[in-house]
């Protein structure tokens, strides 16, 4: 008996010491958190929920690395950690008061991410980074290096067997990219106008709108000049040199990206201080919000389209990686090159001799299924991977997450989402939201097919001056099969199967599109017309070609 009291004194003690240290430790919280955590009325601190949410995705990207390190070694504690983290994220039971009821607890759900704020950055990485940790996902990329060493080894192998030598050259790398010192200029030119103009014009408005007793004609002046500068000094003068220099296709693409990056940065630039501002003359707070010059080229530089003062930073340069990155981007462009070479030119070469009919068109579209799916394949890889990913290493930005899991899709709505998240950010809260913003928000469907307009129109013209000829082959497949497949592979469906038809549906686009325009390319080469009228450009050469051979 004397034992079970000392037992009992001992746990009693020991219970005491527990409490008054955890009693301890809610003192020393901070008042914020302790006023948060004891809320008994109901509602929702909003900006402590999404700080503490924020707080929470820092520390599942922290363990991301450990986590992916281990996923082949099946440690259970640690996957029960992870879980852990993610069922603390989206607890409600630590976030709300017990006495709400499901109305508001859904309510305040819906506020800890208002659309208001817009895009939140984050520091994360990117989604292959991690999947590479993985062994069974680094081999698949293993062998695209093996399928690499194939095609070169073919190539050298028929030009051994052809010439009786070993022919060593990229004169269609030579061509492609040729004119260099014009690229170069003409974006030297573009960056500088874009370094100059809208900020100036910004700054000037910003400074002005305050004291000026016609705020209205202030801003439209203002808003017409830049305007002004994003048609004729960023829309018309790359386009003109393009086509009066007669550019190569590789060499036009580089200036035509820059021409329409630019036009979006600089949009987005002046989209998200104009509200600051307006709301600054409303308040009567002063000095009026403008950014830095520093933050402005910063924001040109970053691998992002939507413009924040400051963004999530790495505390280090990994220098390694950089020129890892850039090295992987110069491997995919000889990648490219042994595609076209070995898989496009010997079948396309001769096309414009033949007649176009139905059977030459079916074969010559499954035969350009795999240089297709390559194609799609190494532009993900080397741009929305490697080349944003170096940029980001260099800036130190840290939120890597330029894509998502578009391969996992199962409707075409998440793989429009997903696959290019840089640009689908821009649309989303520059077109749809702004779109919903100003005609209401009963007209979702007419956003929708404004935003599908405006992307096939600008995938068109990239496509249009690159190539020199206007064949809508792309700007079809997105209007016309993009939207219907965007309704009928839609979010609700869940199965593989909807994988499956998402996939053969790509596959057959990539051979639609490498086939139309190959034959077009071709066609324009073997069979030039000496005084071309307007709707000779628009006509497609490839049909008729072969009836002049």
């Amino acid at each position: 008996m004397a034992g079970e009291d000392c037992v009992r004194k001992r746990q009693s003690g020991s219970t005491t010491t527990y409490r008054t240290s955890e009693n301890e430790e809610m003192q020393r919280r901070p008042e914020g958190e302790r006023s948060f955590q004891n809320a008994s009325n109901g509602r929702v601190d909003v900006d402590h929920v999404i700080t503490r949410k924020m707080q929470l995705i820092a520390e599942a990207e922290q363990l991301k690395p450990a986590f992916m390190k281990e996923v082949d070694s099946h440690f259970t504690e640690f996957v029960n950690s992870l879980v852990a983290k993610s069922a603390l994220l989206d607890s409600s039971s630590s976030l709300f008061p017990a006495p709400c009821s499901e109305k508001d607890l859904h309510k305040a759900k819906i506020l800890r991410a208002p659309p208001e704020h817009g895009k939140i950055f984050t520091a994360r990485r990117s989604l292959l980074d991690e999947l590479f940790e993985v062994s069974h996902i680094r081999t698949i990329y293993h062998m695209f290096i093996a399928l690499l060493i194939v095609f070169i080894l073919s190539t050298l192998l028929v030009d051994f067997i052809d010439e009786g030598r070993l022919v060593l050259g990229f004169d269609l790398l030579v061509f492609v990219f040729g004119k260099f010192p014009v690229v170069f200029c003409t974006w030297l030119c573009m960056f500088s106008a874009t370094v100059i103009v809208p900020y100036g014009l910004f700054f000037q408005w910003a400074q002005g709108y305050c004291s000026s007793s016609h705020r209205v004609i202030h801003s439209l002046f203002y808003g017409m000049l830049f305007t002004f500068f994003q048609t004729v000094g960023l829309g018309l003068g790359p386009t003109y040199v393009a086509v009066s220099y007669a550019l190569p296709p590789a060499s036009r693409f580089i200036v035509i990206l820059e021409q329409v990056r630019l036009v979006m940065k600089a949009h987005s630039f002046v989209r998200e201080n104009v509200p600051r501002v307006l709301s600054s003359v409303k308040e009567k707070s002063s000095p009026v919000p403008v950014p830095r010059i520093t933050q402005y080229l910063y924001f040109l530089f970053a691998p992002t389209l939507i413009y924040r003062d400051n963004y999530p930073r790495n505390p280090t340069i990994r220098w390694g990686y950089v020129a890892t990155k850039f090295a992987q981007v110069l491997g995919s462009l000889f990648y490219a090159y042994y595609i076209f070479v070995r898989l496009c030119i010997p079948q396309f070469r001769n096309s414009s001799q033949e007649t176009f009919n139905l059977r030459g068109l079916v074969l010559c579209i499954f035969n350009s299924i795999l240089p297709g799916v390559l194609i799609l394949f190494l532009v993900f890889f080397a741009f929305l991977h490697c080349w944003l990913n170096a940029f980001a290493e260099m800036l130190r930005f840290a939120d890597r997450m330029f894509y998502k899991d578009w391969w996992n899709s199962t409707s075409y709505a998440n793989y429009y989402r997903t696959w290019n998240v840089v640009v689908h950010d821009w649309l989303y809260y520059y077109a749809y939201r702004d779109f919903l913003w100003f005609f209401g928000k009963k007209f979702k469907a007419a956003a929708m097919l404004s935003v599908f307009s405006v992307s096939a129109a600008v995938h068109e013209y990239v496509l249009s001056i690159c190539f020199g000829f206007f064949y809508p082959v792309l700007f079809c497949l997105f209007m016309c099969f993009g939207m219907v497949f965007n309704f009928i592979l839609n979010d609700r469906r869940k199965g593989p199967i909807w994988n499956v038809i998402m996939w053969t549906s790509l596959f057959l686009g990539q051979g639609v599109i490498i086939c139309l325009y190959s034959q077009e390319w071709y066609a324009r080469q073997y069979c030039p017309l000496e005084n071309p009228t307007f709707l000779d450009y628009l006509k497609p050469r490839s049909w008729s070609c072969h009836m002049q051979m």
